[in-house]
C-alpha cells in the first residue's frame, strides 16, 4: 500500500522510501537523494499523487528509444536509466509548502552525465475548491486507492502518459556523478500544474510545472515587518490588531503566490518569516494586511528581487501609517 507523506517542519519527518539495488555499476559511483518541495495553488484543497518509479536519464538521451533503455546501466552518458525509486510513495503536496520530504536517500548511482530525472506518477485527485464554499473531487480513477474513505469523485484528473514515459524533468545543466554525493531539490509547483481542461468536458488535467537544482543550490527568502516612528495600530471590531495579523507575501516569476504569517520570534518588536528551499530566480514580495485595514510601507509593495544561487536574502518592509477602513 502506497504511503503519504505528512511533514511537520523542514527537514523533519522525512519520508524514507525502499530503493532498488542496482547492478552493473563498475568500479566508479556516486550517491543521489531526491528531497520534493512546492509552491501552493491558491484555488485547491488538496492535492496528491502516487510516485511509482523514479529513475535518471543518461546525457545521451533519446525519446524514440525509452523501451530499450538499460536499468542500471553502467555509465550515464551512454544514455541509460538508472532506477533510484520503484516501491510507490504517495505524497500530500500541498503539505511541502515550505518545507521537503526526501523521496530517495543515497541511491547509489555509476558515475557519469545525466540529462534529466522522471518521475513515473500513476495515480493522484486533486480537492478543488468551489465558489459557494464547497469542494469537488477530481481524481486519476474512481477507486484511486488513496482516495479520502467515502469520497464522492466529481469527475476525471486526466495525467497524460506520466504512468508510462513519466514526468521529465530536465537539467539546466547535466547532473555530473564523480564519486560524490548529489542532494537534488524538486520544486512542484501546485499552481502551476493543475487546471480545467478547455471545452466544457468538466475534467481536469495535469500538466506540471516542475524545476530541479541542487540543494546546495536553492536559496531562502525573509520578510521582516516593523512599526515606523510614532505609527499606531488600529482596533478593528473589538480587537487591537498587530504585526502578527499582518502576512508576508511571495509570488513567483511563474505567478505562484505564497503567504505566511509573521510572527517575532526573538521579541525584538520586528516580525519576521522565511520561505524556504526555493530554486534561484525572481520574485515579487509585499506585505497582507488583516481585513478592515488600510495601511502603507516602505518601501512601496511589491518589491521584486533576484534569488541567486545558494543565497539567504532579507526584505526588511516598515509600515509607516495603518487605519481603520
Amino acid at each position: 500500500m502506497p504511503r503519504i507523506s505528512h511533514l511537520r517542519s523542514s527537514f523533519a519527518a522525512l519520508l524514507a522510501v525502499a530503493l532498488l539495488p542496482l547492478v552493473g555499476c563498475g568500479g566508479g559511483e556516486g550517491k543521489v537523494t531526491v528531497l520534493m518541495t512546492d509552491a501552493p495553488g491558491d484555488n485547491l484543497k488538496t492535492a496528491v499523487v502516487t510516485i511509482s518509479e523514479i529513475y535518471l536519464q543518461g546525457g545521451g538521451d533519446d525519446d524514440s528509444n525509452d523501451d530499450d533503455d538499460v536499468i542500471g546501466k553502467s555509465n550515464g552518458d551512454k544514455g541509460g536509466r538508472v532506477v533510484l525509486l520503484d516501491e510507490p510513495v504517495t505524497v500530500s503536496l500541498l503539505d511541502l509548502a515550505n518545507k521537503t520530504s526526501e523521496l530517495v536517500s543515497d541511491a547509489v548511482v555509476p558515475n557519469g552525465d545525466y540529462s534529466e530525472i522522471r518521475f513515473v506518477i500513476t495515480g493522484g485527485y486533486i480537492e478543488v475548491k468551489n465558489a459557494d464554499g464547497s469542494t469537488s473531487i477530481f481524481a486519476s480513477s474512481n477507486d484511486y486507492a488513496e482516495l479520502p474513505e467515502g469520497a464522492e469523485v466529481s469527475g476525471a484528473l486526466h495525467m497524460p502518459s506520466y504512468g508510462s514515459s513519466g514526468l521529465k524533468v530536465k537539467f539546466t545543466e547535466k547532473l555530473s556523478i564523480e564519486g560524490e554525493q548529489k542532494i537534488l531539490l524538486v520544486d512542484f509547483d501546485v499552481a502551476q500544474s493543475f487546471g480545467k481542461e478547455a471545452g466544457g468536458s468538466g475534467r481536469w488535467v495535469m500538466s506540471p510545472v516542475i524545476k530541479s537544482a541542487e540543494v546546495t543550490a536553492s536559496g531562502s527568502i525573509n520578510v521582516t515587518l516593523a512599526k515606523g516612528t510614532g505609527v499606531s495600530l488600529p482596533v478593528v471590531d473589538g480587537h487591537q490588531v498587530t504585526l502578527g495579523d499582518f502576512r508576508a507575501v511571495m509570488i513567483n516569476a511563474a505567478g505562484s503566490r505564497e503567504e505566511l504569517a509573521l510572527a517575532d520570534s526573538d521579541g525584538n518588536g520586528t516580525f519576521e518569516a522565511s520561505f524556504k528551499f526555493l530554486i534561484p530566480g525572481t520574485f515579487s514580495l509585499s506585505i497582507a494586511g488583516p481585513e478592515g485595514v488600510t495601511f502603507n510601507t516602505s518601501p512601496d509593495a511589491p518589491v521584486t528581487v533576484e534569488l541567486g544561487s545558494g543565497k539567504d536574502l532579507t526584505q526588511a518592509f516598515t509600515l509607516t501609517d495603518a487605519q481603520q477602513e
